[in-house]
């Protein structure tokens, strides 16, 4: 008669212990050594509703899947956890499979038990589980609610979009999580849009197999031997990319998803500051700060006039010209269109009335002609100016592919990365590249990339010249 009594007194134990920290749980009850991906991974998972990992082939993913299965049962009372995935090899021989082994195990083998189709706490088989169900028709994602309740979908590029939106519509309960994994097989759907529109509304996470210390190096170096490194197959199996952009895709994602990782050097006497004018509307004035190729921390404001915006970009240019003495000269580059006019006057005056020596207001008008002869087959100032940073994303990216470091650096600002990399383009009827207006943006119910404005912005060349000058990259 004394099991039962244990048996709470275990669960209790598990759920005052390990409640936030399955990291601490893989290792201790599972004996799970968690990678650093891993480690990160199982956090988000337990601090927040939705984590989306994209990865090469072979980095741990299925042993990471199968520990979070046992935490969450474990250490959530009448808890609900749906494991599926595109097939049913993935589901059960793999993903179910690997459940088993570390269950089998684990520290807490007497506390569950493992069926083919279901894991549930010994004594509540009927409100305390995990089960496997193929995600082949939406009927099989629905009817499961409880107030703890996540849903781990495996190869995630593969599930189709009406079942992961049941999938969704199911998480309505207290602490409802999903979990979504795999190979970036495919440039839309759900999963897609968890590392690029929604991507603010995830945490999310890419895993290159080159980093991995599960994977075969000899196999890996195969692949690109065999395939190519830019490859489609290297990019998906190996570097955890999706497949090459979108062919109306401006900015790559993972162009803008390197530098926002990298680490550079501010360098160069020159201050730039890309400025966003939005004023009283629903969107953001955005400041960008950029010394070399580094750019710091966005300022972002809402609802302030075009005077109070002027004030915090001198205010701001003194705080940085405080913070890194190397500074001589200021370059404030304003979006001139519309309310930015004002802005660009109130600077100036300031500029001639504090006697600012080497600071410079440039008017950026983003419908009017490209500066540079060369660059005559784009649209339009601010299709040029956008194209300058793609190609300078583009040439840190080379870069990078070739074993050096990145050569730009942006903040690490979910909606920066989303906002840089969701812009469309489209050709005009004289043969002319032309930028997707944020009116059409917003009718596909995307923000108005007032972030990445103002780091295209930072990186504006003045039209005094066709290239950049030392001192102004």
């Amino acid at each position: 008669m004394s099991k039962p009594y244990n048996v709470v007194s275990d669960i209790a134990l598990l759920l005052d212990l390990y409640w936030d920290d399955p990291v601490a749980f893989a290792e201790d009850m599972l004996g799970f050594d968690p990678d650093d991906w891993q480690r990160a991974a199982m956090i988000d998972v337990a601090k927040y509703p939705r984590t989306s990992v994209r990865s090469g082939q072979g980095v741990g993913k299925t042993g990471f899947e199968a520990a979070l299965v046992i935490w969450y049962l474990c250490c959530r009372p009448n808890c609900r956890v749906v494991c599926t995935a595109p097939t049913k090899q993935q589901l059960n021989d793999v993903l179910w499979a690997e459940v088993a082994k570390w269950l089998e195990s684990s520290m807490v083998k007497n506390l569950l038990k493992w069926t083919k189709t279901k894991v549930y706490m010994i004594g509540h088989e009927k409100r305390w589980f995990a089960t496997a169900r193929t995600a082949t028709k939406a009927e099989n994602m629905q009817g499961f609610h409880a107030d703890y309740m996540l849903f781990i979908v495996d190869e995630a590029s593969g599930v189709a979009d009406p079942i992961m939106e049941a999938i969704i519509g199911t998480l309505t309960g207290y602490e409802n999580k999903l979990l979504m994994c795999g190979n970036p097989t495919r440039t839309s759907g759900v999963f897609y849009d968890s590392h690029n529109r929604d991507r603010s509304r995830f945490r999310t996470h890419k895993v290159d197999s080159r980093d991995s210390k599960r994977t075969s190096k000899d196999n890996i170096q195969m692949l690109i031997d065999k395939y190519g490194a830019e490859s489609d197959v290297v990019r998906v199996r190996v570097y955890g990319e999706f497949p090459k952009a979108e062919a109306d895709a401006f900015i790559a994602l993972e162009l803008a998803e390197l530098a926002a990782n990298a680490t550079v050097e501010p360098a160069g006497d020159t201050l730039h500051l890309g400025v966003d004018v939005a004023r009283f509307g629903d969107d953001e004035t955005v400041i960008a700060p950029r010394v070399g190729m580094k750019v710091f921390k966005l300022h972002r404001y809402n609802k302030q006039d075009t005077m109070v915006t002027a004030g915090w970009v001198i205010a701001l240019a003194r705080d940085m010209i405080r913070k890194h003495t190397q500074l001589r000269n200021v370059e404030i580059k304003v979006d001139d269109s519309g309310v930015g006019g004002g802005v660009t006057d109130r600077l100036n005056e300031v500029i001639r009335e504090d006697r600012l020596k080497g600071w410079r207001v440039t008017p950026i008008n983003n419908g009017s002609k490209p500066t540079r002869k060369e660059e005559e087959h784009y649209e339009n100032r601010g299709t040029e100016t956008w194209a300058d940073l793609r190609d300078l994303l583009q040439e840190s990216f080379s870069k990078h592919i070739q074993g050096q470091a990145p050569m730009i650096e942006l903040p690490d600002d979910e909606r920066l990365v989303t906002q840089l990399s969701q812009r469309k383009y489209r050709m005009t009827s004289k043969g002319k590249i032309a930028l997707e207006r944020k009116e059409d943006m917003k009718k596909r119910g995307l923000d108005s990339p007032d972030r990445a404005d103002a780091v295209v912005l930072a990186f504006a060349q003045p039209e005094r010249s066709g290239v950049f000058f030392p001192g102004q990259r």
